[in-house]
C-alpha cells in the first residue's frame, strides 16, 4: 500500500511540476516535444485538418489557455485576432514568438491573380518549411524553456543538440533528392505554403490560388500553359483547401495531384517526401 501511495505522489509531482505549454499548429508540437521532452506538457490549438487562417478555439481549449505557462506563437493568421484574447484570459502566460530572428518573405502570389493584402497577410507565415528556420525556431524554444525552468536547462540543451542534428540530416536528404533535378526547378502548388522551402533550395513555387481565390477560366488556361512550359511533374494540394482547380490542370497535363500539408506533425518526413516528389522519385 505504501508503494502505491509513493507512486501516486511521484506521479502527481511529475504532472504538476511540468511546464504547461500551448502551440498553434502541429509542426510546433513536434518541435516543442523534441526539446521539452518529458518536462513539458504540450497542447495543440489548430487541430489536424483545420485551417489556421480561420480557426476559432473551442471552449475546452480556452480552459487550457487559462492554465498554461507558455504559448508558442508562430505567426499564423488566427493568432492576430486571438493572442490578445488569450493574454487577457491568462496574464501570467508568457507568449513566445518563435519567428524571432527570422526574416519573413512576401507571400507568393500567382502571376495571374492580384489581391490587396493587409500588413499581416503580406508576409508568408509558413516559416517552418525551411530547415534553416527550424533551427532558429528550435533555439527560440530552448531559450524560453530554459528561462522558465533553469534547473532543467542542461536537459533542454541536450535535447536541442539532438534535434538540430535531425534537422541537419533532413536537410542533407532533401538536397540529395533535389540534386537529381534535370529539367526544371519549378513546382506547382494550389495554396502558396512552400515559399521558404523554395527559397532554401533555389526552387520556384508556381501558385494556382492566393488567399482562397480560385483562378478564372482565362487564368486557368494560362496556368495550364505555364505548367506545361515549366515541365511541372505534379501539383501539390492541401486537405485544408479545395483541389478542384488543381485537378483540372493535372488532368489536362496528365500529371498527379499530390496531397501534402505543411501542417503535418512528421515534419522531417514531410519535407523529405516533398523533395522526393519534386525530383520525380517514387
Amino acid at each position: 500500500m505504501k508503494k502505491i501511495i509513493i507512486l501516486l505522489l511521484l506521479l502527481t509531482t511529475y504532472i504538476f511540476s511540468n511546464i504547461k505549454a500551448i502551440v498553434s499548429i502541429a509542426p510546433e508540437l513536434t518541435f516543442v516535444k523534441a526539446i521539452g521532452g518529458n518536462k513539458v506538457n504540450v497542447s495543440l490549438m489548430v487541430q489536424i485538418g483545420s485551417s489556421p487562417h480561420t480557426y476559432e478555439p473551442k471552449p475546452s481549449q480556452m480552459v487550457a489557455i487559462a492554465k498554461s505557462d507558455l504559448y508558442f506563437a508562430i505567426g499564423v493568421e488566427f493568432e492576430h485576432v486571438w493572442l490578445p484574447k488569450f493574454h487577457s484570459l491568462n496574464k501570467n502566460m508568457q507568449i513566445i514568438n518563435l519567428a524571432n530572428n527570422i526574416t519573413k518573405i512576401e507571400m507568393k502570389q500567382s502571376h495571374h491573380i492580384h489581391k490587396a493584402h493587409d500588413e499581416h497577410d503580406n508576409k508568408d507565415p509558413h516559416i517552418w518549411t525551411s530547415p534553416t528556420n527550424v533551427k532558429i525556431i528550435s533555439q527560440n524554444i530552448y531559450k524560453a524553456l530554459s528561462t522558465v525552468d533553469p534547473s532543467n536547462a542542461i536537459y533542454y540543451k541536450n535535447n536541442l543538440k539532438l534535434f538540430l542534428s535531425k534537422v541537419d540530416n533532413t536537410d542533407k536528404k532533401i538536397r540529395k533528392y533535389l540534386s537529381a533535378l534535370k529539367n526544371s526547378n519549378n513546382f506547382m502548388v494550389f495554396h502558396p505554403s512552400w515559399g521558404y522551402f523554395a527559397k532554401e533550395y533555389k526552387l520556384k513555387q508556381i501558385t494556382v490560388e492566393v488567399e482562397g481565390k480560385s483562378p478564372k477560366p482565362r487564368e486557368l488556361v494560362m496556368l495550364t500553359r505555364e505548367a506545361k512550359n515549366e515541365n511541372i511533374s505534379a501539383i501539390f494540394t492541401q486537405a485544408e483547401f479545395s483541389d478542384a482547380f488543381a485537378k483540372i490542370i493535372a488532368n489536362e497535363l496528365h500529371i498527379p495531384v499530390v496531397k501534402i500539408t505543411p501542417m503535418a506533425t512528421n515534419w522531417s518526413e514531410n519535407l523529405i517526401f516533398m523533395a522526393k516528389t519534386i525530383a520525380g522519385e517514387k
